[in-house]
């Protein structure tokens, strides 16, 4: 605890650098924006009539694809960070960064919160975007509980693309960093319950962790907040984050050694 407070302005300084290129250039922000509501207003236009099957846990396609919209932002966020880090490691700065007397975990950290950061830009603009198109609201407990999954999915992304980052040592890695979110995210209840997927999606989706935090986001859209759902979430990212995190340190020696 210690450790941390004395290496807090750093970490904040880090993350305040990564939040930089959003205020310099305003513009960056717009793509991982609007993507995840162009993503779920398409999704809701095509599956909507889904919500009228048995089963269906609500009667608006829209309520029950925010979810997946947050969560793919969340995910653009953090492999963004990855292709902002391989950036600066092409560039030579990350090098000056090692240079540093700070422990390398603090590096990670200060990616890692400005992904948690970023998040809640695409956030905000589709929560208001399908909010006003008729999307339930998710109640306060729900909304609170949204604002923390997103961005800890942030980070569990940012892992995951600083360790490609650290592995290939260049921006021509983003494509794995951005596909690898999505496809975590595709092969989910992405489209539709558990209960209505049939043959090899309904097993994968079973076992893919990310299902849990899917549902953990949604269940305030479409139903209740319960522990009972709300824990595996919890669960699921801190698995993720420990396994990426350590990855992410491995990568981090490699390139160090």
């Amino acid at each position: 605890m210690n450790a941390l407070r004395t290496q807090l302005p750093v970490i904040l300084l880090l993350a305040r650098r990564g939040i930089n290129e959003l205020v310099r250039v305003p513009g960056a922000a717009i793509p991982g924006a609007v993507a995840p509501a162009i993503f779920v207003l398409s999704t809701s236009a095509v599956f909507g009539k889904l919500a009228v099957l048995p089963g269906f846990t609500t009667s608006h396609y829209l309520t029950f694809a925010v979810a997946v919209g947050l969560l793919q932002g969340a995910g653009f966020s953090g492999a963004a960070t990855g292709v902002n880090l391989a950036r600066d490691i092409e560039q030579g700065w990350f090098d000056r960064l090692l240079l540093a007397p700070a422990p390398r975990w603090v590096l990670l950290t200060g990616t890692v919160l400005s992904a948690c950061l970023r998040s809640l830009i695409p956030m905000t603009v589709l929560l208001i975007v399908t909010l006003a198109l008729g999307a339930s609201f998710p109640g306060l407990d729900g909304l609170l509980l949204a604002i923390l999954l997103v961005p800890a999915f942030a980070a569990v992304a940012s892992l995951y693309a600083t360790a490609l980052a650290l592995h290939f040592r260049t921006q021509s890695a983003a494509p794995l960093m951005q596909a690898g979110m999505f496809m975590a995210l595709l092969f989910t209840t992405a489209y539709a319950p558990q209960a209505l997927l049939n043959g090899w999606l309904s097993h994968v989706a079973k076992y893919n962790p990310v299902t849990k935090v899917v549902e953990g986001v949604r269940q305030g859209f479409v139903s209740t907040v319960s522990w009972h759902v709300t824990y595996p979430a919890l669960l699921a990212l801190a698995g993720l984050g420990v396994v990426l995190a350590l990855l992410s340190a491995r990568e981090l020696r490699r390139i160090t050694a």
